[in-house]
């Protein structure tokens, strides 16, 4: 029974990973290019060659914040517009 119960979850985890998996990552990854001219829903992206480390640069997450609520955490939003793109 115990043999039975586990080669079905096997069997489940094998075919949900492949499931998952994206074969065209169309705009998985978009980077805002806030110096473009052109505005489609927003911001266009950036060309993937031109996209850099300093592009996920928030100084936000590094201050510290008062944590005083039940939960115990504390929720740093950040947009487009805040995220330094150089």
């Amino acid at each position: 029974m115990v043999a039975n119960v586990l080669a079905c979850l096997f069997i489940f985890a094998a075919i949900s990973s492949s499931v998952a998996y994206d074969p065209d990552p169309l705009q998985d990854l978009c980077v805002a290019d806030l110096k473009s001219k052109i505005k489609v829903n927003g911001f266009v992206c950036k060309d993937d060659a031109e996209v850099t480390a300093a592009d996920f640069t928030f100084a936000g997450l590094a201050k510290p914040m008062l944590i005083n609520n039940s939960f115990g955490s504390v929720v740093t939003t950040a947009n487009v517009m805040q995220v330094l793109f150089i």
